[in-house]
């Protein structure tokens, strides 16, 4: 079956770049058998490359220590699971990962849009098939997994212990999935472009793919987050890590292109715009894939310096040269149909917002790259730690959530002062009264302060919104509550999808300042000692040390330190912290000790115990930490993810226009939308 993969890996390549050119030449010359062709090309590549992704699990699952990336990242005593995910755990397998989701998402945007976009079909199954083959000759060429050694070994050499997590299990193939999904928009933005057909025709299909890519990478991201958090051990869930930025940069874009797509598809406005972040975010997928596998930039998550760094380079400066001259020699071509008539208006709150959303992208970029500039300019390498990101990125973010709350306040084209009078009053009496009681309750941290009044006033604006559109369906159909609630959402799913995420935007940002009010504490307890310490909150807790126990257990060696815990005099069960020292079968130490956190979790605070080393005399020395609302992280996370599921289900009013029923509801939804003040 290795054999198999192997082939069928070199016959994807063929099948891709048989894809491209016949799809390119098809759309050039209108010649159907050609489009034709392309498409059976790209099903074909896909299954060749879902045949070379079973070899290689063929392998990892019997042990095929003859290959190179098996012996590399398995040995005979990991967990069968992360047998499984060890696919995606070393550079050549991951890459061969990246292609078999690029050949899904490809096949399947192929098979959706083959009659609905003819036009542009040939075109963009082209620029999918370029980037397959890009990924594929990667693989095949530079990181391949089906490499072999000069022997046999009888062991491999095991995973890295950080990537034996649950979290590392399924978060990177959600990044890949949202990093990949952003090449679907990229393409039918250059059959747009190259066509010249930039009205509304490929808007469409861009949202859809736009809208799946920020799903999958608002999971990745936010388990990545988790997995700092109970693994590295440093006490925190973000670190302004460069591969943390990489993926953080591609969501700041899509973000924005799902907000201004609504004000081209309203007004006609943003065209150019609208062009440029969905190309800019593919680019910077790219960008982000080169800093994890060039080692350019040093990182906890990044793969070492390879060959295929270099690749990567050559196809991002290509890719971005061939979209600046479309876009600029196109630009006639959108030209916006509407102009912004009002400084105080949904459009240009949207547009304050993308800038907003622009702003940090850009710092957050330039602060990645800061090193690598320095070291150019200057012969030196200078490094941009979380000061920076904080002082610029604090007072962005803090605009951003404003601006969540005041656009769906502000009509559309301009809005009145009766107006804005009725839509501010309930949304910012709610923000200046949860201000004022946190100041009365002693809360004097001004960013914290500041981010609370602001996530209330944006709560007001959601309730708001809910509560009229709940209330015009129920003077109209006469309808319970609950049911209202539910066929409000069913029927305009964008919409109030949008408010979920919304909600879950204010829950992490409450969340992020929290952690204003940390607090730590360097210890050292032999066997029966205790230490004493209050929180943030004003309980106070004592550790009793139960000693250090030492065990082996599946692949590792152990050694664990059990604190005895009590919050004002309750117990709150044991906390453990352990040392790990993963072997391979022989007993043989394979990597560095790893440490595991032992966290105690409450909807107020984590206490979070780190165990970071032991003296001759077993005495433990070990770091608690008190992180508020850090379980609001994941509940934040969880509720964007929720909200992201709605807005991309089919909408009930959608299903009906298919069904032939929407002028049946005309009458009924104008109604609705007008004493909703949509």
């Amino acid at each position: 079956m290795t054999l198999v993969g192997e082939l069928a890996l070199w016959v994807a390549l063929l099948m891709a770049a048989w894809c491209a050119t016949v799809s390119f030449a098809g759309g050039y010359l209108q010649r159907e058998d050609l489009v034709a062709s392309g498409e059976r090309a790209m099903y074909a590549s896909a299954l060749f490359v879902l045949l070379a992704s079973i070899g290689l699990w063929y392998a990892l699952l019997t042990h095929d220590f003859s290959l190179k990336f098996v012996a590399s990242n398995t040995s005979a005593n990991m967990p069968r699971v992360y047998l499984f995910t060890a696919f995606w755990a070393g550079q050549a397998g991951s890459m061969l990962f990246w292609s078999l989701i690029l050949a899904g998402y490809a096949a399947l945007a192929v098979r959706t849009t083959r009659d609905s976009h003819p036009v542009l079909f040939p075109w963009a199954t082209g620029t999918l098939a370029v980037t397959l083959l890009f990924f594929i000759a990667t693989t095949a060429f530079k990181a391949n997994p089906f490499e072999r050694l000069d022997f046999i070994p009888p062991d491999g050499r095991g995973m890295n212990p950080q990537l034996q997590n649950p979290g590392m299990a399924i978060h990177p193939p959600n990044l890949y999935l949202g990093y990949v999904a952003t090449t679907v928009p990229f393409a039918f933005a250059v059959a747009a472009l190259v066509t010249r057909r930039l009205d509304a025709e490929w808007l469409g299909v861009v949202r859809r793919w736009s809208l799946i890519s920020w799903f999958f990478l608002t999971i990745g991201i936010g388990l990545g987050m988790w997995w700092a958090y109970v693994e590295l051990g440093w006490g925190g869930y973000w670190m302004w890590d460069p591969v943390e930025n990489a993926s953080l940069l591609p969501w700041l874009t899509g973000t924005a292109f799902l907000h201004s797509i609504m004000i081209q598809e309203k007004r006609g406005m943003l065209r150019k715009w609208n062009v440029t972040l969905v190309v800019t975010t593919f680019l910077l997928a790219i960008f982000g894939t080169f800093i994890t596998r060039s080692g350019i930039i040093e990182s906890v998550h990044s793969f070492a310096q390879s060959p295929v760094g270099t690749w990567f380079l050559v196809f991002f400066v290509l890719a971005t040269g061939a979209t600046i001259y479309l876009v600029s020699t196109r630009l006639k071509d959108l030209e916006a149909t509407a102009e912004l008539e009002s400084m105080v208006s949904r459009e240009a709150a949207f547009l304050y917002n993308n800038l907003v959303l622009v702003g940090i992208a850009f710092s957050v970029l330039w602060g990645t790259l800061f090193p690598i500039l320095s070291e150019a300019v200057r012969g030196t390498k200078i490094t941009v730690g979380a000061p920076f990101f904080n002082a610029v990125n604090v007072p962005l973010g803090l605009a951003l959530l404003l601006l969540t709350g005041v656009g769906p306040l502000i009509a559309w084209r301009r809005a009145s002062v009766s107006n804005l009078r009725r839509q501010f009053v309930a949304p910012m009496g709610a923000g200046l009264v949860a201000g004022a009681a946190l100041f009365a309750l002693g809360m004097r941290d001004g960013h914290a302060l500041v981010a609370y009044t602001l996530g209330a006033f944006v709560l007001g604006t959601i309730v708001q919104e809910f509560w009229k559109g709940i209330g015009a369906r129920r003077s109209i159909h006469g309808e319970g509550a609950l049911t209202a609630f539910a066929r409000l959402v069913a029927r305009n799913r964008r919409r109030y999808g949008g408010y979920i995420v919304h909600a879950g935007i204010v829950v992490l940002f409450a969340a992020f300042a929290g952690l204003a009010f940390k607090k730590e504490f360097d210890v050292q307890l032999t066997a029966g000692k205790s230490f004493t310490a209050t929180d943030p909150f004003g309980h106070v807790w004592t550790f009793t040390s139960q000693g250090i126990s030492s065990y082996e257990t599946l692949n590792r060696q152990v050694t664990a330190l059990s604190l005895d815990a009590t919050r004002d005099g309750k117990p709150m069960g044991l906390i453990v912290s352990e040392k790990r020292q993963h072997v391979d079968s022989r007993g043989q130490p394979s990597f560095e000790p790893s440490t595991e956190v032992g966290i105690h979790t409450s909807l107020q605070q984590d206490t979070y115990v780190v165990l970071a080393g032991v003296r001759e005399n077993e005495t433990a020395e070990l770091r608690i930490a008190f992180n508020p609302l850090v379980v609001w992280v994941w509940l934040g996370v969880a509720l964007m993810t929720m909200g992201g599921l709605v807005v991309m289900w089919p909408s009930a009013e959608r299903r009906r226009r298919e069904g032939g029923y929407a002028a049946t509801l005309a009458p009924a939804r104008e109604t609705e939308e007008a004493l909703v003040g949509a």
